[in-house]
């Protein structure tokens, strides 16, 4: 590998942790209610590349991190009913695994307000961040919605166009 490629090779496996932990904050979040503030501010001193209770964790890009977690937040209210279209009508999104409402919203943020990531990069690694919880069943199904999100949403960049 050359040195450039090495240098991708370190920012993806960043980026990758702080979607990881990302998906953990908004876990966190929606199970204790935690605020945006308080959960940035646990997971940068304690989780992104640090040992919590004997398990070390990569180290991530913490202003990716904290970019997925606040645009969650802040676009909520219109990823929401998008994902819920995109799911089966017999599972809407509150009936959805805690878990998999974070990986979905995370991955639904990145469709829409992240531009810079190229579709199908964030379709592969939030069906990745799935597989870390989650069994082969739920992760098909996280890339099924998240597939048909991302052909409403960047419909030019699948086609090609």
């Amino acid at each position: 590998m050359a040195p450039a490629d090495i240098k991708d090779v370190r920012k993806a496996n960043k980026r990758g942790a702080a979607r990881l932990a990302a998906v953990q904050a908004l876990y966190q979040m929606d199970l204790a209610g935690t605020g945006l503030n308080e959960i940035v501010t646990e997971f940068e001193s304690h989780w992104l590349g640090g040992e919590v209770e004997g398990d070390q964790y990569r180290p991530a890009e913490a202003a990716f991190f904290r970019d997925i977690v606040g645009g969650v937040v802040r676009e909520q209210r219109s990823l929401d009913p998008q994902i819920d279209a995109a799911l089966n009508r017999s599972w809407p999104l509150k009936r959805i695994e805690t878990i998999l409402r974070a990986v979905l919203r995370a991955g639904a943020y990145e469709l829409a307000c992240r531009r810079d990531i190229p579709a199908r990069v964030v379709m592969t690694e939030y069906v990745d961040v799935a597989a870390a919880f989650v069994d082969e069943d739920e992760t098909g199904m996280v890339n099924a919605v998240l597939d048909q999100l991302a052909h409403q949403l960047r419909a030019a960049e699948l086609s090609g166009g």
